[in-house]
């Protein structure tokens, strides 16, 4: 994944590197928060591993930087699927600091998603969030598809 450079909001879209650590946690944290959840350290440290490792089925991790700062990141994975030859893409998180909303950041991560998935042979990419969520899901109508699936999870 090459960095990308965004000149009009001067914002960077690069892949996680391990000396972003404090501030992809701090994010990372506040993320969970906005869904009313938390994860112990150990499961911060576990992820940040994860995100950073070289299995290519493991996850991977893109942030947007401004000004030396992180003010978004993105994870996602490829996995094989039963109806089609080529991996798709899952993004699982997605997130713009309340300071950086409204400025593109979540369309420019969604869109280096994009790019990555064309590049890794992925031409599907699909993601998940909640019902109440209508900020992003006004941006999630203009750069995606919604789709008629209803999740269920084991309780």
């Amino acid at each position: 994944m090459t960095t990308i450079r965004a000149p009009r909001s001067g914002v960077t879209i690069r892949p996680l590197r391990s000396d972003d650590k404090a501030q992809w946690s701090a994010l990372w944290t506040e993320y969970l928060a906005f869904y009313e959840t938390d994860r112990p350290a150990e499961i911060h440290d576990l992820y940040f591993a994860r995100l950073l490792g070289d299995d290519p089925q493991d996850y991977n991790a893109l942030v947007a930087e401004q000004d030396g700062a992180l003010v978004g990141l993105t994870h996602y994975l490829f996995h094989r699927h039963g109806w089609s030859a080529e991996n798709v893409c899952y993004l699982q998180d997605l997130y713009a600091a309340p300071t950086a909303r409204g400025t593109g950041v979540g369309r420019k991560l969604i869109e280096a998603v994009y790019a990555a998935a064309d590049a890794a042979g992925a031409p599907g990419v699909y993601w998940l969030t909640q019902e109440f969520n209508a900020t992003a899901r006004q941006l999630y109508d203009r750069i995606g598809t919604l789709t008629p699936f209803v999740k269920y999870s084991r309780r």
